[in-house]
């Protein structure tokens, strides 16, 4: 079974840092793209940042800079750096992975349960 499990979240001040974890295990032949969501309260879930197997990245536009993803093959394991952090970057952060489960099998996408992250002004 496939498993995504976001860690890293909690209360933090505005200016403050935090770094996220999505672990990803259960049976895994290939991940290809990795990336993270946030959701506002009342508001859709939207982009922040995705990484590729080789590295290459793609940012939403609210990050502005701030935010950084890395990802450790070995672990299986996607990181998003969250720096000078405002009331507004406050919701739920949900890892997504693209991946496939054997070498004949198709690339499907799994989601993670999300991570709780406040920033208190």
């Amino acid at each position: 079974q496939v498993q995504l499990v976001e860690s890293g979240g909690g209360l933090v001040q505005a200016g403050g840092s935090l770094r996220l974890s999505c672990a990803i295990s259960g049976g895994i032949f290939s991940t290809d793209v990795v990336g993270w969501y946030h959701q506002a309260p009342g508001k859709q879930r939207e982009l922040v940042v995705t990484i590729t197997s080789t590295g290459r990245t793609t940012y939403g536009d609210s990050v502005n800079g701030r935010f950084a993803i890395s990802r450790d093959n070995a672990k299986n394991t996607v990181y998003l750096h969250m720096n000078s952090l405002t009331p507004d970057d406050s919701g739920v952060y949900y890892c997504k992975a693209r991946l496939k489960r054997s070498k004949y099998s198709y690339y499907q996408d799994y989601w993670g349960q999300g991570t709780q992250v406040t920033v208190s002004s």
